[in-house]
């Protein structure tokens, strides 16, 4: 059984029309960029179809490296263009979060009145560290304090994690099969222990991919909370945990789902694809059915999951869907 209405809170957007900028530019060869980069509007549509997503909210990827400030804004005004007008253009099926550049301050600001107050985005996008600053930082305060003020959402998701001497980490081992979810799990725990999510209360933090580790070493924070620098108290744990949302990209299974809802809210669990990067027939044919079947889900928490819990985080979702 394939349920409609799914609200999809991890879909990668790379615009072709921010391609088609980047490559006159001399900043990427889109030939040498990764397959899933090939975004296309009616691949994303028919995706959404077959696996029942009502709407899809987009994370504005810009991959390459850019050499000023002036060439970076540029970069995300292209691409931030680019997913307003897919949204106007299928406004019951789409939003988007603006992102963040947690190694730039003033062009995060910028992007945060560009695409909230004017485009319309529905959240912020942030990686969840940059040059081995993890989000939580204290060089972070000033943004999660502008955020704050929004009472923002901030959806985070791993790109650059440490490597090993000679930049691989593990040979052969892809870094999104397990040094992401460590990513993850690290900037969790640093929005704990440096006090970010006491300072900043109005924040939602989106944690993909399940969460990491972080549920499944819960009670090892708690133990050995004590022993990090600064500090974690081993009784406010838990309540730190419920202050996240974890999506289900790639975690659900009979295996995985009894640590999640014995660790979280499942009020507080999201549905997520990650698509492109996890491929379209993988979403079909495994991640949803999977989602739909798993005997550890009650039906009430399967609709939760799939649908209201994204439309109480982001009440905008609400609004677009009855467009």
């Amino acid at each position: 059984m394939t349920l409609a209405g799914r609200v999809d809170v991890h879909h990668h957007f790379t615009a072709p029309a921010w391609l088609d900028w980047a490559e006159a530019q001399g900043v990427v060869n889109r030939e040498k960029l990764p397959w899933w980069t090939r975004w296309d509007l009616d691949s994303a549509l028919e995706v959404m179809d077959k696996t029942g997503i009502a709407t899809s909210v987009m994370t504005v990827a810009m991959l390459g490296r850019f050499r000023s400030r002036v060439q970076r804004q540029d970069s995300a005004r292209v691409a931030l263009r680019a997913a307003a007008d897919v949204v106007e253009s299928n406004p019951a099926r789409f939003a988007f979060f603006t992102p963040v550049f947690l190694d730039d301050l003033e062009l995060s600001s910028w992007s945060v009145r560009y695409g909230l107050d004017e485009l319309g985005a529905v959240g912020v996008s942030t990686r969840t560290s940059v040059e081995g600053a993890v989000l939580g930082d204290k060089s972070h305060d000033r943004l999660l304090h502008e955020l704050n003020e929004r009472s923002a959402v901030i959806s985070t998701h791993p790109m650059e994690v440490p490597a090993g001497p000679d930049g691989s980490g593990l040979p052969g081992m892809p870094p999104f099969v397990c040094d992401f979810l460590m990513d993850t799990t690290r900037a969790a725990i640093n929005l704990i222990r440096n006090g970010t999510l006491d300072r900043y209360p109005n924040l939602s933090f989106i944690l993909p991919h399940g969460g990491g580790f972080l549920p499944y070493m819960a009670t090892r924070l708690e133990l050995f909370g004590g022993r990090i620098t600064p500090g974690i108290e081993p009784g406010r744990v838990r309540d730190y945990l419920h202050r996240f949302y974890f999506d289900t990209a790639g975690p659900m299974s009979p295996s995985a789902t009894p640590t999640l809802l014995a660790t979280v809210d499942p009020g507080r669990i999201l549905f997520g694809t990650d698509w492109p990067p996890t491929p379209a027939h993988v979403i079909v044919d495994r991640v949803t059915p999977a989602l739909d079947s798993d005997p550890c889900l009650s039906e009430s928490q399967r609709r939760s999951i799939n649908r209201q819990n994204a439309l109480r985080l982001m009440p905008a979702l609400a609004r677009l869907s009855r467009l």
